[in-house]
């Protein structure tokens, strides 16, 4: 198994863009800004639902007026960051597939996608009917919280990692 992940890898690496990335003296810390951006919108917007439904922020609007308004942010955020970390994976795919960090990053990530998509933005009008959050609604919303700060607390750990191998090399 772990040898067709390293040929997806190193067929990766050799691809038009992957090649393009790792080359280019400027294109690899480009993208990585480009997708540091896009989480930022992503987690931004995601978080700025949770919260509301853990009844925590401005009362302005409900929860679900403010998953509607932030609905395409979200996946505009969400577009950005995988195609950025696409492309940032194409670059050093092989190195990449042997931290821990991204590992555990990438397994996060999918549930958080599903538990965001499936869970939360499919429910949040069923959840706050009346103006207040039930508590299904805020433990959602708290679940996907603390999925993001995992994500975060991956990501740092990859970056971390990384840095001492490439000083290393």
């Amino acid at each position: 198994m772990y040898d067709a992940v390293l040929a997806c890898c190193r067929w990766l690496e050799n691809t038009p863009w992957g090649v393009t990335v790792r080359d280019s003296s400027w294109m690899y810390p480009v993208v990585l800004w480009v997708h540091f951006v896009g989480l930022s919108m992503w987690l931004g917007t995601s978080l700025a639902v949770d919260l509301r439904l853990m009844g925590i922020g401005a009362r302005r609007q409900t929860a679900v007026e403010l998953s509607d308004g932030l609905f395409s942010w979200k996946w505009i955020g969400f577009g950005v960051s995988f195609v950025g970390g696409f492309l940032l994976l194409s670059a050093e795919a092989t190195t990449y597939v042997t931290n821990t960090s991204i590992r555990l990053k990438l397994a996060l990530l999918t549930p958080l996608a599903l538990t965001w998509h499936l869970v939360v933005q499919k429910n949040t009008r069923a959840w706050t009917q009346n103006e207040h959050t039930s508590a299904i609604g805020k433990w959602a919303g708290l679940i996907e919280f603390l999925f993001w700060i995992s994500v975060v607390t991956a990501s740092v750990g990859f970056l971390l990692t990384n840095a001492v191998v490439l000083r290393r090399t």
